[in-house]
């Protein structure tokens, strides 16, 4: 499945038993010998008796993540497709936390990811105060980051011009940054108007994908601490276009985008 071109691969762990090892999913994940994705989704019965599933996130590179927005919405259309629940309106469990996601009458799915964090101890960023925005020295510049705490760990930078940003140098260096102990996925935002900015991620344990949905809340959080963008705003990556909301501080973000199936398969363990 992918969303906007941030594609995955997604097993039913719910009727079938299975535990895949990093190694098979680092092979599964090339392009060119395997299946090929960004990363890789297990549907899980959940442990909570209250929740509807539960959800696991690896990396191509067989890490395993915290969070993912444009997984989620794979996830939840992925499970009413398959006939694994008749429920529109869903709660899912996360490594850091529940998720709440609405399969939408237009197709699209909305995610509602829960509270942002911005403080340095949760996302985590070493630094010895708490500030809106700060400077760092990587890849031979000074550059100026908003860290953010989607559930995982993110870095937005403002840019004058998405297009000739340097995400793979800056994003490289500042994922190997001491600063970011866990690594980060890092965000460069251009800021279009008041309800829209164009935005370029490049995420931890996989590179410059098409679309980040974590990544897209963390740049609305960012602008909005920066008080850059309204409350409703849409942000466009270079897969397309996602929705974003959010009313500020203690208030959950939103995402809404589409979440398409490309194809199915099998493969042999």
């Amino acid at each position: 499945m992918h969303g906007l071109g941030n594609d995955f691969m997604i097993v039913d762990l719910v009727t079938q038993r299975a535990d895949p090892h990093a190694e098979q999913i680092r092979a599964w994940a090339d392009r060119r010998t395997g299946i090929g994705f960004d990363q890789f989704l297990e549907v899980l019965p959940p442990d909570d008796p209250d929740a509807d599933f539960r959800y696991r996130i690896f990396n191509a590179d067989g890490s395993e993540a915290e969070q993912c927005g444009n997984g989620a919405r794979c996830f939840a259309r992925f499970v009413v497709d398959a006939g694994l629940t008749v429920k529109r309106d869903l709660d899912i469990q996360t490594p850091t936390g529940r998720i709440r996601t609405r399969l939408l009458d237009s197709g699209d799915v909305e995610v509602d990811m829960g509270v942002p964090s911005t403080d340095p101890r949760d996302i985590p960023f070493v630094t010895e105060c708490q500030a809106s925005s700060y400077s760092i020295d990587v890849a031979g510049a000074n550059v100026d980051l908003t860290p953010v705490s989607i559930g995982n760990p993110h870095a937005v930078l403002f840019v004058d011009d998405v297009r000739a940003a340097d995400v793979d140098g800056i994003g490289r260096a500042l994922q190997s940054h001491d600063a970011f102990p866990d690594a980060v996925n890092v965000g460069f935002m251009e800021v279009v108007g008041r309800r829209l900015a164009r935005l370029r991620v490049y995420e931890r344990g996989v590179g410059e994908t098409l679309a980040c949905g974590s990544g897209a809340c963390a740049a609305m959080v960012a602008a909005r601490l920066h008080k850059r963008l309204d409350r409703r705003a849409k942000i466009a990556l270079p897969g397309g276009e996602l929705r974003l909301t959010w009313h500020g501080a203690g208030a959950n973000v939103k995402i809404s985008g589409p979440a398409n199936l490309v194809f199915t398969g099998r493969v042999q363990l």
